[in-house]
């Protein structure tokens, strides 16, 4: 492993490079990608296993995705928000049975071996499917992969699959590994899960646990001129605090995922040669959800739970928890979701008076101290705002007399707290919705996940409506059927209220104005970054 440093003039160097005796005028430097340099990047986690076939999740991809493939990305222009990846075209059967791809040709792995159809076949039905936290739910009919040619691969469902949810997965559900690298291994202890091999516009190079990882270019990515980079460098700091201060020092170029704490905006954004960007994160909606163990006597009661609603001001968490940087939730899916959302729900307005009301119709009446019952509070550590909302949720519970009793945890023990063994009453999550309800959505409620599956139903809610319309949607072929059945669920949970969906919120970049081509897609900090550049 190199010994390897980062410093304020070591990231000026890296932005530099040679340019041409007969350089552009400077008015049109902006507009023309500088090829090469270094891209320093804040990274505030370090994860485990970074295959993201296996792990779909942001940490992952932050820093996979630069490495390996998936068969589309989301788009602001493309056809049905895509743009091809390792798949140029994809086309569904009418009979929701079959869908097509055409690959691309003439790439190659990032250790010289060519990329076919073979190892799209070998990823969905070995990886995605059986592996894979979200694949599991949406490949869960395919039974076969045929491949006619090394550059088509025909996606076989023993049911109905609705095209509209495959393709709306593509982005995040289709990461693509090697064939060779993992066939015939234990794929979830392979080597190669934390020194990656894909078929991207960077090389993994070394990761140095508790400094940094180092990604470098790939000379022989299909991508024409691409990438503009020579290297990025993701630069472990896990106290977020720290992004402003390496930013304003110039250690680093780059702050995704709101690595800059939301307090520091105002001030940051003033600071010359910093931007602050509120876009590229549009598929990728935060919801700040309060999960709840219904096999609590009191927590089954409908009456409590909507009792928990009315006693949220959900403007009030908005404004001080968020800055102003998110809104208010009506449902499961997101305002911003113009395929699936719709506002014709159940409202549970701010009103304690209401909520003490219907403690006493559910019989819970105050002690002699004006405590009805206590709870126990969990809320998730992953983020600054779901820690400040626990506090909030905790006294505004105790003004309609629950005592809720904080328990704070790392994720690791958060996450088996919640999700194995059930240790909590209340939880405070941020699930990600990922453009279709199917994918990261219904899970939160619908019934029979198993134990130890992260952002999923795991108190023992069951409703067979609700279960009913998951399963209709799920072989239902007609886009816009599918549609108003999710719509109907939308109703029926914001009825019954298995979870209580406060905020939806997107992340903030801040970046010196040196970096181009920022936050050019939905899901930018989690694409490839091929086309991103450092002005010198």
């Amino acid at each position: 492993m190199s010994d390897f440093r980062i410093s304020r003039r070591g990231v000026l160097a890296g932005s530099a490079c040679l340019l041409a005796s007969t350089a552009l005028p400077g008015t049109l430097w902006a507009q023309t990608p500088v090829k090469g340099g270094r891209l320093v990047v804040a990274s505030d986690s370090e994860p485990r296993n970074l295959n993201p076939a296996i792990v779909a999740s942001n940490g992952v991809f932050f820093v996979a995705s630069k490495v390996i493939e998936p068969l589309a990305e989301a788009s602001y222009d493309g056809k049905d928000g895509l743009e091809p990846r390792l798949a140029l075209s994809w086309e569904g059967s009418d009979d929701g049975l079959t869908v097509t791809f055409k690959l691309r040709d003439n790439v190659t792995w990032h250790d010289g071996k060519p990329f076919t159809s073979a190892d799209v076949a070998f990823s969905a039905l070995q990886v995605w499917k059986p592996l894979q936290n979200l694949g599991r739910v949406v490949f869960k009919d395919l039974e076969a992969v045929d491949t006619p040619d090394d550059h088509t691969a025909v996606f076989r469902f023993s049911r109905p699959t609705p095209f509209q949810l495959i393709r709306n997965a593509l982005p995040a559900l289709t990461s693509v590994v090697a064939r060779h690298i993992y066939e015939g291994s234990d794929i979830a202890e392979n080597p190669a899960n934390t020194a990656l091999i894909g078929t991207g516009p960077f090389k993994f190079a070394e990761h140095k646990a508790g400094e940094y990882y180092r990604l470098k270019r790939n000379d022989t990515y299909w991508g024409e001129g691409e990438p503009n980079l020579d290297e990025i460098v993701y630069r472990v700091l896990p106290d977020r605090a720290a992004a402003a201060g390496a930013l304003e020092a110039e250690e680093i170029h780059l702050a995704a995922f709101s690595a800059v704490p939301l307090a520091d905006l105002a001030r940051i954004s003033k600071v010359p040669g910093i931007e602050v960007v509120t876009k590229g994160y549009e598929g990728l909606t935060y919801q700040l959800v309060v999960e709840i163990n219904h096999r609590r006597k009191e927590l089954a009661d409908l009456k409590v739970r909507q009792a928990i609603a009315h006693a949220i001001d959900k403007d009030f968490v908005v404004k001080t928890v968020f800055l102003g940087y998110a809104a208010p939730a009506t449902g499961p899916v997101p305002q911003n979701d113009k395929q699936f959302y719709t506002k014709d729900v159940p409202a549970y307005a701010f009103d304690p008076a209401r909520a003490n009301a219907l403690l006493d119709e559910a019989g819970y009446t105050r002690g002699a101290d004006g405590t009805r019952f206590k709870l126990k509070l969990l809320p998730a550590p992953y983020f600054n705002e779901t820690k400040q909302f626990g506090d909030y949720l905790r006294q505004a519970l105790a003004a309609i007399g629950i005592d809720a009793q904080l328990v704070n945890n790392d994720a690791a023990a958060h996450q088996k707290a919640v999700y194995t063994d059930h240790d909590f009453d209340l939880a405070v999550a941020p699930p990600v919705f990922r453009g279709d309800p199917a994918i990261s959505t219904t899970i939160l409620v619908q019934s029979g996940i198993p134990d130890g599956v992260p952002f999923s139903n795991q108190g023992g809610y069951k409703n067979a409506e609700i279960d009913a319309l998951i399963e209709k949607a799920s072989e239902t072929i007609d886009a816009d059927a599918r549609t108003e059945l999710y719509r109907e669920f939308q109703k029926k949970v914001v009825e019954d209220l298995p979870l209580i969906n406060v905020a939806e919120w997107s992340f903030i970049t801040v970046a010196r104005d040196t970096v181009k081509n920022v936050s050019n897609n939905p899901r930018w900090a989690v694409s490839n970054w091929a086309d991103t550049w450092v002005e010198s």
